[in-house]
């Protein structure tokens, strides 16, 4: 499926394991829940893509365009990605910035220079490489791989439910070992 348009496809669900998608255009498709491991979408465009539970383990993303893809839940193990900062101890780390005084609003990815949604939170932590990162593809998808990369062993958050939700998460996931 290589070059393939499958804009607004809804593939929701699909097993694409091992499938070649380069330069695919998936933009606007649905891809939640698709096992895409292994999968060749280099240079594929997955503009707005509901990537949401989509399993992308081993899948190769180099090139991919990711503005505004949903990529919640995502599993990204062994992904190849663009250089992605690490923010250590994401979890903790965004929650010593919140009480100390930060806030979490999930209504909107940067507030001001202290409040920022959860992907917002990631992107500030990462300093410059993240926010070089989040203009280049967007701030969902770059809050979601800085996450994935930071914490490898679990899915990115929700990141767009309510506050109550995102801090009752951020807490109990704080409070596991991270990497």
């Amino acid at each position: 499926l290589s070059g393939a348009d499958l804009r607004s496809a809804v593939l929701s669900g699909a097993d694409l394991s091992g499938a070649v998608l380069r330069s695919a255009d998936l933009s606007r498709a649905d891809l939640s829940r698709a096992d895409l491991r292994s999968a060749d979408l280099s240079r594929a465009v997955l503009s707005g893509a509901d990537l949401r539970s989509a399993v992308l383990s081993g899948a190769d993303l180099s090139g991919a365009v990711l503005r505004s893809a949903d990529l919640s839940g995502a599993v990204l193990s062994g992904a190849v990605l663009p250089p992605i900062p690490v923010v250590p101890d994401i979890d903790k780390a965004v929650l010593a910035a919140i009480e100390a005084g930060g806030e979490l609003e999930m209504g909107g990815w940067h507030v001001c220079e202290t409040t920022h949604c959860r992907a917002g939170w990631h992107i500030h932590l990462a300093g410059k490489a993240g926010y070089d990162l989040e203009a280049a593809i967007g701030s969902a998808a770059a809050g979601a791989l800085i996450y994935a990369a930071s914490a490898p062993d679990l899915p990115v958050p929700d990141f767009y439910c309510s506050n109550e939700k995102a801090m009752a998460d951020l807490r109990e996931r704080a409070e596991r070992i991270s990497v």
